[in-house]
């Protein structure tokens, strides 16, 4: 594929190698002000998370839960920025049709998640960089007890937190990763198994 990412006339059959296409093409960017790359963010939170016995899907998950970087008709995130662009939405609408409800609330929740841990541990926030203090901050901050009651009825709630956790230790620099062709064949189980 070349140009700009379209997901309009994706299939089951089709959209790992446009995941794929993305990170080649775009997965050397920037990652927010961080010392790593958005592929290599991603890919370090799979790599976490497969390190870690987690399942398939949760490893899944959490190579794809910034895909809305890309996908995004608002751009990606910068350290200029004085809005959020809801990337997580942009991600998710691009996945829920061939990803299970697991993936796509991971995707779509992982934003809510930081906030809903900075209500939640009080030694969370401490351990933000500054990139992502600076996002959390045109987010909303953090969840305020209606929120957080709110978030909590979720069913997947502890998956998402989960997810968020790889996504926060995903920015270590010089890492090495499998790249997303090892992925690949795991990323197409799951569409696979959804979409069956």
């Amino acid at each position: 594929m070349t140009g700009k990412p379209s997901h309009k006339d994706l299939s089951p059959a089709t959209i790992v190698a446009f995941l794929a296409d993305i990170f080649e093409r775009r997965g050397g960017e920037e990652y927010l002000g961080e010392p790593v790359t958005m592929a290599e963010h991603m890919l370090q939170g799979a790599f976490l998370a497969e390190q870690q016995h987690e399942p398939e899907i949760i490893i899944v998950a959490a190579l794809l839960h910034d895909i809305g970087h890309f996908t995004s008709e608002f751009g990606t995130f910068s350290m200029d920025d004085t809005h959020d662009r809801h990337h997580e939405e942009a991600g998710a609408r691009v996945l829920e049709h061939f990803f299970p409800s697991l993936v796509i609330d991971c995707v779509r929740q992982h934003v809510a998640a930081k906030r809903y841990i900075c209500a939640t541990d009080p030694t969370y926030f401490g351990q933000l960089s500054a990139a992502s203090i600076h996002s959390l901050k045109l987010q909303g901050g953090p969840m305020n007890a209606r929120e957080v009651a709110e978030f909590e009825t979720n069913p997947n709630v502890r998956d998402i937190v989960r997810v968020r956790r790889f996504d926060d230790a995903g920015k270590i620099a010089g890492m090495a990763t499998p790249g997303f062709a090892y992925f690949a064949p795991m990323v197409q189980r799951i569409v696979d198994e959804r979409c069956r």
